[in-house]
């Protein structure tokens, strides 16, 4: 399991070990539709503030993070495989505007770090979205009171 944690090895050729040494592979794996391919249609409560996130209302077919606190669950390795075995916290982290002007949430994993871009969806929280693009400007690495002086020169 660490190896595929520590990506040196993909989860289908992990499962495919397991059946060669006749240890009990884990049958979900085989059982799970392929998101790649298939729109998410499933409700799942948020395992960070609880509320019930729902499809509907996302504006497209594949719902992947809480639209109330934008975090998310690292479950994919590529978007859409499922084969992420961390199931750490995807925090939201940064806002970015992709070509074309659509917004996109980074998620940072909180147990290995992993970073991701996921598109926001029509019904994410628009004050929480707002307040994580502004925050590089409110905690600025440098005194804003000094850039009046940078360009007086």
């Amino acid at each position: 399991m660490e190896a595929i944690r520590a990506k040196k090895i993909r989860r289908d050729r992990y499962d495919s070990y397991q059946k060669m040494i006749d240890t009990k592979a884990t049958s979900d794996t085989e059982s799970k539709i392929d998101y790649r391919r298939s729109a998410c249609t499933e409700s799942f409560p948020c395992k960070v503030c609880g509320a019930l996130v729902v499809p509907d209302g996302a504006g497209s077919q594949h719902r992947n993070h809480c639209p109330k606190c934008l975090s998310s669950i690292h479950v994919d390795i590529e978007p859409g495989d499922r084969a992420s075995l961390c199931q750490g916290i995807m925090e939201p982290v940064s806002v970015w505007v992709r070509k074309g002007g659509e917004w996109a949430i980074i998620h940072r994993c909180k147990e290995c770090g992993d970073l991701s871009s996921n598109r926001i969806a029509a019904d994410d929280n628009p004050a929480l979205l707002m307040s994580i693009a502004v925050k590089p400007l409110a905690m600025t690495p440098f005194p804003l009171n000094k850039l009046e002086d940078i360009f007086k020169q």
